[in-house]
């Protein structure tokens, strides 16, 4: 049956016959899907798996399925998703019969995400464009960007090497004049350049030889067999689900009963009122934070539950504002003694369908907190927070996946590299609370640059102090500043030691605007606050050139940003390497350098690669090595600097393919780091 047959004759009959008729039709296409699904997963199990968990899916959205959708893409996009989570983990290495074959598969296999699926979309689904745009939830030009950069690094990795210099201003036209798309002016304009210019002769051949190789993998895929008992395996896997369900159903309605006779005391008592509320919440939540949010009516408690691979995730409230959604959650490990919490930018993706996310904003990272009294309870237990994009709309539902929760090493404030893959779904009601803004035009001096504070707000999340840093001094630029704190009626928020950010507000192009985040102040209101300053770091302009020469006896010294540097070893051979040492560090002097390396040609058309050794120094002046675990979470380290005390410098000729001869060094510039013991008072006046 074909998808325009579903539409518009079944759809129906689909919707009510559900998990039955979802089974149906990947059975009707298993060799279609089955053949995507080898270009993410290896052996059968992975494969049974994916088509479990894609039916499952499906079946759970089909009641959102709108019937003037295209049905296939609409099923596509829940098996890409699939295939996009199952094959995280994995060590992703297709093979087909031919060794041409093999070796583009594991090509696509090292691409980034979204030029791997833009690729495989466009060119082996045969997906139009414009499904492929939507399916990726891009835009058109996003995508041809995705397939440009795609092709470019698909031919790294089949071998074809970087030296291609095609002219940069034709790179846009590349993909659409292949495919024959575009329009005429631009493609006649291509043509005359192309025909000049062999550079972009080379880079565009290839580009025709990768798009070909592409659209002829969709026939390769087709080969991949089908195990006979692949489909009988997957049907069992979701019999033994509804049978499971069933009974789970049954229990879920007698804790129900209980539950109602509950809550009709509750009200019946009041305890819902605004009276009882401090007194209600005190009794019932153990997060203080959270609780706090609760007493002022802020959020709700949702308790939100979604169970996976033996671990339990609970969405306990989320408090929605201008600048972020806090999420406040319980992971519970149902089989064993581990502690899990999430990561933003692992495992998460978030949706809203009936409120905009903003996506221009910063979520706040939080440290795990596995020493609070909460979270030593129970072993298996972890109480956390994350934040996540606000909505735009004052109202709203968001929908959260979660794809992968994080190990938390027991005896430290940190995670580790092991993870746990799973799905947890779910949709979070929002509604955005309200912030107090206060306009400021308060000046101060840095370390003698200019520095204004433009904005208080106070929102209930969080606290964001809005300024802008001069950058019109060439000698000496201010490329960082943190509060250690901001001060209000005597109630201190501490500043988020990650919580600087750029600002979009550029108005000035001599000034750089920046937000600095602190603990929520939310409800205070003041004549004025204090904020106290504390880290800055700071780039001076330093030229200096110092002449190289292998033949010469190393180590070399030489004086520059108040340190002696001592240049090592310079050698010339399989590998150019220099070795330039900071001698006086422990004196203060410099953090870090900036420099490049020029070659025996005069110009500095050489890449580096640079390996640094540093180490971390605390306030009193002990010492922390990077290449050693700290003995502390880096958190705790009073006022750390990073300091650089060696640099490894390679040289590279790409143009050429062969090691150069460094000819000089130049230093241009140096950065310090400093920490500041300055309480800046500011009036307020609300906006």
């Amino acid at each position: 049956m074909s998808p325009a047959e579903i539409n518009a004759v079944s759809i129906n009959e689909i919707r009510e016959s559900g998990q039955e008729s979802i089974r149906d039709y990947f059975e009707q296409h298993i060799q279609s899907f089955y053949s995507l699904g080898r270009l993410y997963l290896t052996n059968q199990q992975q494969m049974e798996e994916l088509f479990y968990q894609s039916i499952v899916k499906a079946q759970k959205k089909l009641p959102r399925f709108k019937s003037n959708d295209s049905f296939e893409t609409w099923i596509t996009t829940i098996f890409i998703h699939m295939c996009w989570e199952h094959s995280e983990d994995e060590n992703k290495q297709v093979s087909a019969e031919s060794k041409s074959g093999q070796s583009i598969f594991q090509a696509l296999n090292q691409l980034e995400k979204y030029e791997k699926e833009a690729l495989v979309l466009t060119y082996v689904k045969g997906l139009s464009k414009e499904n492929a745009a939507n399916l990726l939830q891009v835009s058109g030009e996003k995508l041809n960007e995705y397939l440009f950069s795609g092709i470019q690094s698909l031919r790294t990795e089949l071998g074809y090497g970087t030296n291609f210099n095609g002219c940069k201003e034709y790179y846009p036209h590349y993909v659409a004049y292949l495919e024959r798309t575009l329009e005429r002016s631009s493609k006649i304009d291509l043509e005359v350049h192309v025909y000049h210019c062999r550079e972009c002769q080379e880079d565009l051949a290839t580009f025709q030889e990768l798009m070909l190789m592409m659209t002829n993998i969709a026939e390769k895929i087709e080969e991949f067999q089908v195990p006979s008992d692949f489909m009988e395996n997957v049907k069992a896997r979701l019999a033994e689900k509804e049978k499971q369900s069933l009974e789970k159903n049954r229990r879920r309605l007698k804790i129900t009963v209980s539950v109602a006779a509950v809550f009709a005391l509750f009200i019946s008592l009041g305890v819902f009122t605004g009276v009882f509320a401090k007194f209600y919440y005190s009794w019932t939540e153990d997060d203080l934070e959270l609780r706090a949010f609760l007493q002022e009516g802020l959020g709700e408690r949702l308790n939100l539950v979604a169970e996976s691979e033996g671990v339990k995730i609970t969405i306990k409230s989320a408090i929605a504002d201008d600048f972020q959604t806090l999420v406040f959650y319980e992971i519970e490990d149902m089989n064993e003694d581990n502690q899990y919490l999430l990561d933003y930018y692992e495992g998460i993706s978030v949706r809203s369908e009936n409120a905009g996310v903003n996506h221009g904003s910063n979520p706040r990272y939080f440290n795990p907190e596995l020493h609070s009294d909460l979270n030593k309870e129970s072993k298996n237990v972890y109480h956390g927070k994350i934040s996540l994009f606000p909505i735009k709309d004052d109202k709203g539902t968001m929908k959260l996946k979660i794809t992968k929760i994080h190990k938390l090493q027991q005896a430290a404030n940190y995670w580790e590299t092991e993870s746990k893959s799973g799905e947890w779904d779910f949709e979070i009601p929002l509604n955005k609370n309200p912030i107090i803004e206060y306009a400021l035009d308060e000046e101060i001096e840095v370390e003698g640059i200019p520095l204004r504070i433009e904005k208080l707000t106070l929102a209930p999340t969080t606290t964001v102090l809005q300024y802008s840093v001069n950058q019109s001094q060439a000698e000496e630029v201010l490329d960082l500043v943190s509060f250690e704190y901001l001060e209000m009626n005597k109630r201190k928020a501490k500043g988020d030691l990650y919580g600087s950010f750029y600002s979009e507000v550029q108005e000035d192009v001599n000034w750089l605007t920046f937000e600095a985040h602190f603990d929520s102040l939310f409800g205070e209101r003041a004549k004025e606050f204090s904020a106290q300053l504390g880290l800055v770091q700071l780039s001076y302009a330093d030229n200096k050139n110092i002449e190289l020469d292998p033949s010469v006896v190393y180590p070399q010294t030489v004086e520059y940003a108040g340190s002696t540097l001592s240049i090592d070893k310079v050698e010339v051979g399989g590998t150019t390497e220099l070795i330039i040492r900071n001698n006086d560090w422990e004196n203060g002097g410099y953090d870090s350098l900036q420099l490049h390396v020029i070659g025996e040609d005069g110009n500095d058309a050489v890449s580096m690669e640079m390996e640094s050794e540093g180490i971390i120094v605390d306030k009193n002046g002990v010492e922390y090595h990077m290449n050693e675990e700290l003995p502390v979470p880096y958190q705790e380290i009073e006022q750390p600097r990073h300091i650089q005390i060696s640099q490894k410098v390679r040289l590279y000729n790409t143009e050429e393919e062969k090691y150069l001869r460094p000819k000089r060094l130049e230093l241009y510039g140096y950065s310090v780091t400093k920490y500041l013991d300055e309480m800046v008072k500011v009036s307020l006046q609300e906006d």
